[in-house]
């Protein structure tokens, strides 16, 4: 979530008008402190596949001095595979959050609001920000849920988009309420942003070929530990990546990087490894989740690769300060709703249980102040 200031206070006349106006998002904190337990970006903990470093060892010794495929072919045709798609359905570029940018270009500028939920990646109101596209939140439900049929509207819409899992909640939507999201808004396009969504989500890429106004972006920055790298990509009917192209190639015709290419390729081929990492992410958030219960925390329940978790009895900012004190990282958002929140990324079994002995010293200190 953002968090930044609303005007820059060094604006200069030699600006484009627009440019005073931005906010641009606030990455997690990424310290140059050895030895931090790093809970608070949602990085994977384990490396990425062997294969995947061995195929961007290899790319890096044969042809750098040649430019990348501008289409990222192979890519688009390992994505195409595992997902049951054709390469033609499929965008890749760098990053998710590029291919998130380009499609709000292509996609939502319609002279009318862009629906997406209140509580929510705060990337999304940064692009409508830079393209001057009207945006209109739309409250989760007590529970901290997305209400699908609050996205009902009389009025025009640019189009939703959802992030599912939700982030930074972690709370994801069956794809049955993805296909009445889609059946409330026909003429529009719905993007479901799946960052998480090998964290125990349905990828509702399976609905691609009945929905011409789906658009799914994932990344391989998560689950398949490839943060560093920058790659991630779209599928949809050809329409929708036809418009993902042509901003692409009126941009910059050569996203990816051969290394890029090279690692992607390779890890979405390792599946076995894929595999085991995510279900050991899984297996350790499950037991954060009953550790933090038993601290007295109420903890949302996540389908991502971190947890969204307050006391009742403790102040967020105050934890968060607390456990930076003792070389812990976690997230905290000052924003609306959600102040009262940590998002904490899920480590290895070692760093998780350095966080739960950290807090354990925090709460225990607390209450013998009192």
């Amino acid at each position: 979530m953002n968090s930044g200031a609303n005007l820059s206070s060094s604006a200069s006349p030699l600006w484009s008008p627009v440019v005073a106006t931005l906010v641009p998002y606030v990455p997690g904190e990424q310290p140059r402190v050895a030895r931090l337990v790093k809970l608070n970006t949602n990085e994977n903990p384990y490396p990425p596949s062997p294969r995947a470093v061995q195929a961007i060892q290899s790319a890096a010794a044969h042809g750098l001095q040649l430019y990348p495929d501008p289409d990222a072919g192979a890519l688009r045709h390992a994505i195409a595979t595992r997902h049951g798609v054709a390469p033609g359905e499929v965008f890749a570029g760098n990053g998710s959050d590029e291919v998130l940018a380009h499609a709000f270009f292509a996609f939502f500028q319609h002279g009318a609001p862009l629906l997406f939920p209140d509580v929510t990646y705060s990337f999304y109101q940064v692009y409508c920000g830079l393209y001057g596209i009207g945006h209109e939140t739309v409250p989760l439900d007590a529970r901290m849920r997305v209400d699908v049929e609050a996205f009902a509207r009389s009025t025009p819409c640019a189009g939703v988009v959802l992030a599912n899992p939700n982030a930074p909640t972690g709370i994801g939507l069956p794809l049955a309420a993805i296909e009445r999201l889609l059946q409330l808004h026909p003429r529009r396009v719905v993007l479901v942003d799946e960052a998480y969504v090998d964290f125990g989500g349905d990828s509702a890429i399976a609905l691609v070929h009945r929905y011409p106004n789906l658009l799914v972006v994932q990344t391989l920055s998560k689950s398949r530990s490839l943060a560093g790298l920058r790659v991630g990509f779209a599928c949809g009917q050809r329409p929708l990546i036809d418009a993902l192209e042509r901003v692409k190639n009126s941009f910059n015709s050569y996203p990816l990087d051969r290394l890029a290419i090279a690692g992607a390729v390779a890890a979405l081929e390792d599946q076995a490894y894929f595999d085991e990492t995510r279900q050991a992410v899984m297996h350790t958030r499950e037991g954060l989740a009953l550790q933090l219960e038993d601290a007295g925390f109420e903890v949302l329940p996540s389908q991502a690769n971190f947890l969204f978790a307050r006391h009742p009895q403790h102040d967020a900012a105050a934890l968060a300060a607390g456990l930076r004190e003792r070389g812990v990282l976690v997230r905290h958002f000052r924003l609306p709703r959600i102040a009262q929140y940590l998002r904490i990324s899920i480590g290895t079994p070692a760093q998780c249980e350095a966080l739960v002995r950290a807090l354990g010293e925090l709460l225990a200190g607390a209450a013998a102040a009192q």
